[in-house]
């Protein structure tokens, strides 16, 4: 697994992929305030289910160029839900999702001084939030270590590699039959590691085996 892992780390610097410009991380940099940017990770990451990275980054910049004082708390909390609707309306369920972030806004603002929840178990409890976008969230807001984040593409990817049994049907699941095994010092570079190399040779349909970096490791390789 190991060489798999430096091959693919070289492939994805070599190549740049979405999620490298348009991710829930790349999102954030031009946030200087430390809360404010730990609130539009979070932001981001809840808006991104089921939604590719450029309709995220479209929406989070809506937000905080149409929100009056920009994409904060106190902004999102008191903005009227027909705003909010305009400026995430692209992305998935987008409705729901809305109701999620203005609700998280007000516990934000409520119940942690303007800041976001601090621990994973916190981050469970706002709406929507599932232990994808919390790992993540402590990653790219807190940069605390505390699983990993297993969205489509690392659980595609995962059980392509054999580096998961067929038996682990679900993220979660995933997620613990990764952390087995694989170091810690690993568990934040992996998602956007694969995120972007599923983004761009190991996609859910077609996959690029032909131009894939590991196709001689991997089990399930159409072409070797």
């Amino acid at each position: 697994w190991d060489i798999v892992v430096d091959r693919i780390r070289e492939y994805r610097a070599a190549h740049e992929a979405p999620v490298d410009t348009v991710g829930c991380e790349a999102l954030t940099e031009e946030e200087k305030d430390p809360k404010l940017r730990r609130f539009r990770s979070l932001v981001s990451l809840m808006l991104s289910a089921q939604t590719k990275d450029e309709i995220t980054a479209e929406a989070v910049r809506n937000l905080s160029q149409r929100l009056p004082g920009g994409l904060s708390p106190k902004s999102l909390s008191s903005a009227p839900i027909d705003l909010v609707h305009e400026c995430v309306r692209r992305v998935g369920f987008w409705q729901r999702k809305s109701n999620y972030i203005k609700e998280a806004a007000r516990t934000c603002l409520e119940q942690y001084n303007g800041d976001i929840p601090r621990t994973v178990p916190q981050l469970l409890s706002l709406p929507g939030v599932g232990p994808k976008m919390a790992y993540l969230t402590m990653h790219a807001a807190w940069h605390d270590n505390q699983g990993i984040g297993v969205d489509t593409h690392v659980e595609r990817i995962s059980h392509r590699l054999g580096w998961v049994s067929a038996a682990a049907k679900t993220p979660e699941a995933t997620r613990h039959a990764l952390e087995s095994w694989l170091p810690k010092s690993l568990w934040r570079e992996i998602n956007p590691m694969l995120v972007g190399f599923g983004q761009t040779v190991c996609r859910a349909v077609g996959p690029k085996c032909g131009e894939c970096p590991v196709a001689n490791f991997c089990p399930s390789a159409t072409i070797k």
